[in-house]
């Protein structure tokens, strides 16, 4: 996951959004809350297989072009009421 704030990058669960040839958009999974944030999505306990079981967040507001060669793994599918509220957004 490319950094918000510079160069580089950081190795993040993401859920992908849409593939557009060799890139992916993609939005960033996190442990922290920020609820200061718009478009922040409590994730079900367990859904990002984090190995401590912290709570996970999904932010919409912020959306990132990643290249698909990039990604390192897929963890799984997203829940679909994740996913229905993620499309809510969208609208």
């Amino acid at each position: 996951m490319p950094f918000e704030d510079g160069p580089g990058s950081k190795d993040r669960p993401c859920l992908v959004l849409l593939v557009r040839g060799d890139s992916a958009l993609v939005a960033k999974i996190t442990s922290k809350y920020h609820d200061e944030r718009p478009g922040v999505i409590a994730l079900p306990p367990g859904s990002v297989g984090d190995a401590q079981g912290r709570p996970s967040f999904l932010e919409t507001d912020e959306l990132r072009d990643v290249p698909v060669g990039e990604f390192r793994r897929r963890v799984g599918m997203a829940d679909p009421v994740v996913w229905d509220q993620v499309r809510h957004l969208a609208r």
